[in-house]
This record gives structure tokens, sequence and C-alpha cells, in this order.
């Protein structure tokens, strides 16, 4: 049996690793940044606030897009 290495067979070179958890910063949203980012994205301000994760009880459903 030529050939064949006595070493078990399995995962090669992928040892396990544990997860590490991420630090989440507190960004503020009312940043000069912040601001100068929105300016350029947001035309009006609903869009703004529904952008930061505050719609208005009437905002309209954004639909997704369908795969053809």
């Amino acid at each position: 049996q030529a050939g064949k290495s006595s070493k078990p067979k399995g995962r090669k070179g992928k040892g396990s690793k544990k997860k590490q958890k991420k630090e989440e910063k507190e960004v503020d949203l009312l940043s000069p940044a912040a601001m100068l980012n929105a300016y350029y994205i947001c035309h009006n301000a609903p869009a703004f606030l529904q952008l930061r994760g505050f719609p208005w009880p009437g905002a309209p459903k954004k639909k997704g897009k369908r795969g053809k």
C-alpha cells in the first residue's frame, strides 16, 4: 500500500475556531458626517426619517425586485 498516508481523513487545514463577538459602536445619527450623507441620499424629511428607521404611519411599503 505505497502512497497511502496514515493521517486520518477529514478537514484539511481548518481547525475549529471560536466565533468572536463584534463590538457594536454607537453611531450618532445627527453627527455632521451622517447629516452630510443624508443630505446626498434623501430627497425630503420623510425619506430621511424612514432611512434612519422612523417610518411614518402612512408610509408606502417597498416592493422587492422580482427575478426573471
